[in-house]
Order: structure tokens, then sequence, then C-alpha cells
């Protein structure tokens, strides 16, 4: 099953200088978050180096189509599967329209989970306004590359089917199969940490049991006597240790008049 994207976003800069900036392809990593790196091999050929959420891919490129101030189009030779293209419309003299198509096929359990919340989505949504940040503030492209590729073919946009030759990474998405089973686990894990963040709530209502067996204690009953007898077997003699004579207690005695303002339950004094 493959996934297709397509986003668009309008920069303000003449489209000569958005298109100039995109064939900066080894400056990629400045603006697509988990792309590595991009080694440009030939003026036809791209080597891509990309981590997303703890999955590292590796392909390689080939440049399908390339008109300047118009479009770019590619498509995976080996590696991860994906093909696509950038185009470019002029919206005035200053402002530029540029339109990304993407398709890929997601491999391994952690891809198609990514792919099932959308994040390759969002992550495509979020490079377009970092490179719309990256040309308005620099304001100038750091480079440029006006040749063309088969520039009069229309190959119009190319998808998985023209990733000849990509099996996306010999079907492992480029990790090992613990590497795989440990995002999977991290998946889990989010969820278990959501589980015990409710169960936390819960218990914040609820009188939260012992999770220990408790042992019974033993309890003596002591027979009591009628009401009406006096025993004398429990009275102990009155005593004073030696040298010791205890002092008279002033406890509830109050000093002093009371103020009108004076706290009852304190005893004096004055509330500030």
């Amino acid at each position: 099953m493959t996934t297709k994207v397509e986003k668009s976003i309008q920069v303000d800069v003449p489209v000569n200088q958005a298109y100039n900036q995109w064939t900066q392809f080894e400056d990629f990593p400045h603006f697509m978050g988990g792309v590595r790196e991009v080694r440009q091999l030939d003026d036809r050929h791209l080597h891509w180096v990309a981590e997303i959420a703890g999955v590292r891919r590796e392909w390689d490129a080939s440049i399908l189509e390339q008109e300047p101030d118009r479009k770019v189009a590619w498509a995976a030779t080996s590696g991860a599967t994906n093909a696509g293209a950038v185009r470019f419309e002029a919206a005035g003299p200053s402002s530029t329209i540029v339109y990304l198509t993407l398709e890929y096929e997601p491999e391994g359990a952690v891809e198609q989970i990514g792919d099932k919340l959308g994040i390759v989505e969002r992550q495509v949504n979020s490079d377009l306004k970092r490179f719309k940040e990256l040309i308005e503030d620099e304001g100038y492209a750091t480079g440029a590359w006006r040749g063309s590729v088969n520039e009069d073919l229309d190959v119009g946009t190319p998808g998985v089917g023209d990733a000849v030759g990509s099996h996306g990474d010999s079907g492992k998405a480029g990790v090992s199969g613990k590497a795989v089973a440990a995002g999977v686990a991290a998946v889990a894990g989010v969820a278990a940490a959501g589980a015990a963040v409710a169960a936390a709530s819960k218990g914040g209502e609820e009188t939260q049991q012992p999770t220990g067996a408790t042992q019974p204690q033993q309890v003596t009953v002591v027979e009591q006597p009628p009401p009406d007898v006096v025993r004398d077997d429990a009275l102990v003699e009155e005593s004073d240790p030696a040298g010791y004579t205890a002092p008279s207690s002033t406890e509830g005695v109050e000093k002093g008049v009371r103020d009108s303002g004076d706290d009852p339950m304190i005893g004096g004094g004055s509330r500030s």
C-alpha cells in the first residue's frame, strides 16, 4: 500500500529565487526535518539519508525531469521507495506558490503506524513552512543550478511505479528487526504511559488499597467487673521519686486583661 502527500505554500520571493534555493539539494537538512544528509553525486543523481521516529532510511534518487523556474521531478532507484515532483508557479513579481507531491511506500511496523498517524504528511507541511522562513529571512538563494534535465520530456508527477529498482531497503525500512521491535515497544510504551496517567488520575478519587497482605492482629478480651464493684487489686500505691518535687501547674491560668480583639481559642494577645 502506498501513500501520497500533496502540499503547497506561498513564499514571498520571486519564482527564480525560490527555484534556485530548491536546487541546492545538499542544503535540504537545513529545513527538512529528519533529513540527515543529501549528497549530490552528479547533475542527475542524489544519495539521501533520513531518520524519522528512530527509523533510518537511505536511498538513491534520479532526477527524471528538471526545468528551471518550473519543475523538479524524481524517483528512487534503490533503497526506500518514493517518488514525486515539486513545481513552482509565479503568483506575482515577488511571490511564488510551491507545490510538492510525494508518493512513498511505508515499510515495517513502525512506519506503518506512523503512516496511519499522518506523521509524514505533517512533516512535509512543516518542511515547506521552514523553507518559506529560510528563503524569506535570507532574502536571497544560497546558490543556484540553472541546468536542465529532460526538459522536453514531460514525465508528469512520478509515483512509486517509476521507482525502478527501488525495493524499500530490502523490506526492512533500513533498520534491523530488533530496531523495529524496539520501535513497536516504544509505541506500546506510550500507550502504557497513558494508561498509567489515567489510573493515577482515577486513584485521586478513590482510596488506595494496600497491595501487600496484612496479618490479623490478636485482640485480648478482658472481662469487666460489674459497675457497682470497685476493684482494689489494680490500684498502685502512689510514691514520689526520691529527691523530686512536682512544681505546681499553671496550665489553664490566664494572666492579664484580655482585649476585645483577643482570640478566645488562643488565650491572649492581639490578632495581627
